[in-house]
Order: structure tokens, then sequence, then C-alpha cells
């Protein structure tokens, strides 16, 4: 009797359509794309597309930042608690501007490993209507600028 009340239970839970618990899925937002590159050297490497601003905001960790875009050979250090530098291009030149707001001196440095390599820039100062500017023109080579006070 107990075999036969555990196959009709067996056989009722058989036929009987039991819900289905669905997981959460999501798809999140990807851009897939060519170019770029790797960038290595003794301790670090990064490897980037070009041309993805999109692709993600900026990449933060220790002293250390990336910023998703186009790669140039001009880029600019943000020196915490001074104006930020901008960057933007006019036909073949590259333009950094950053707000007239205090006394600051603009710096250059051809390489980043080299802590020591940064110098007061040569690159003539222009300001008009509360900003500061330079122009390089042709941009040759690496060239990185930061702010000082």
């Amino acid at each position: 009797m107990k075999k036969g009340c555990l196959f009709i239970a067996s056989l009722f839970l058989a036929c009987v359509n039991l819900p289905c618990l669905a997981q959460n899925y999501s798809i999140d937002w990807y851009k897939v794309a060519g170019g770029g590159g790797v960038s290595t050297n003794a301790i670090y490497q990064v490897n980037g597309t070009i041309g993805q601003p999109d692709a993600s905001g900026v990449m933060m960790g220790g002293s250390y930042s990336v910023i998703g875009g186009f790669w140039s050979l001009i880029d600019v250090v943000q020196t915490p608690g001074l104006p930020n530098l901008i960057i933007s291009r006019a036909g073949n030149s590259v333009i950094v501007s950053w707000p007239d707001t205090g006394s600051y001196t603009l710096q250059q440095n051809n390489n980043l490993a080299n802590s020591g390599g940064w110098v007061t820039s040569g690159y003539t100062i222009t300001t008009a209507n509360g900003t500061n500017s330079i122009t390089v023109s042709p941009p040759q080579g690496n060239l990185f600028f930061r702010l000082q006070q």
C-alpha cells in the first residue's frame, strides 16, 4: 500500500506544472572596436583602443589614471588643488588651456617615468577671456603638461 501511495504521489507531482524560477540576467553595455595597442615597461602594462571616449570614465588607482579616447602625443597631468588643464585641437595644433585664476607655473615633461624631468614650459602663454593657453604646433613626440604653484 505504501508503494502504491508513493507511486501515485510521484505521478501527481510529475503531472503538476511547477513554476520555473528564472534567474536575473542583464546585458551590460559594451563596445567592441579595433585599433589601439599595448604600452608596457618592466612593471606596468596598459592595453587600449583608439577612438573610444565613450568606453568608460576615468579609471584611477593610486597616483595613476587612464582615460578612454584617442591616444595622443600630448597629455596633461592634473595637480590636485590646482585648476584642471584642458587639451583641444585646432587644425594641426594642440592647445593646452586653464582658467586664469591664480599665479601658476606651467611645466612640461617628455617622459612621465622621469619624475625629475619636469621643467618650466617655454611655450608663450596667451591670456584671453579669463583663460590662459599655449599652442603647440605642430605637436611632435610625447609631451606632458602640469601646473605648479
